[in-house]
């Protein structure tokens, strides 16, 4: 499924090759199909006219919810557990207020950690390294520009990929 436990993606390692004429960038997205044995699915072509540049980009539409409850449950219980130790280490340290009231001290302190948690597992829901794959195939399409996006399943198929599409004259931009 994924190389990333926080999200529900079967991809996380995206990337845009943009490219100035549209026959080089067909010619680009069948290498990167070819030469790295990778399913046509994976491998898109965005024209500058696409209509469907969206749902190509991030064709993955129930594997973000996944991401976000995947994210928002796992940070969450990271947090909580964050919290219950930074309790644990309150009362061995004797700080007064946590002895004097263990039951408010480690709800509050179980609580702060779980909320922060839960903000962690928005921010991994996110996608914050999305931006600058979306913006560079945007940019590209107003630039009337074709890109080659390709979902690759894991780090070592982007590498492959990033290095034969800049090889053929891509301008590469990935995820994280």
């Amino acid at each position: 499924m994924s190389d990333n436990p926080l999200t529900g993606e079967v991809s996380n390692s995206k990337l845009a090759a943009v490219f100035d004429s549209a026959s080089v960038a067909r010619e680009a997205a069948d290498a990167v199909v070819q030469v790295l044995a990778l399913h046509p699915t994976q491998v898109k072509l965005i024209t500058p006219d696409e209509p469907d540049a969206a749902i190509k980009l991030e064709p993955e539409g129930r594997g973000i919810w996944r991401t976000i409850l995947v994210a928002h449950m796992r940070m969450g219980l990271f947090g909580a557990a964050a919290g219950a130790l930074a309790f644990a280490i309150m009362m061995w340290l004797g700080v007064p207020f946590v002895v004097q009231s263990p039951v408010a001290a480690s709800l509050v302190t179980i609580a702060f950690g779980t909320v922060g948690g839960l903000m962690l597992g928005g921010l991994v829901s996110m996608r914050p390294d999305h931006d600058r794959y979306v913006d560079a195939t945007r940019s590209a399409m107003a630039a009337q520009q074709c890109t080659v996006v390709v979902h690759a399943r894991s780090k070592e198929e982007q590498q492959q990929a990033r290095e034969l599409l800049a090889a053929r004259g891509g301008k590469v931009t990935a995820t994280l």
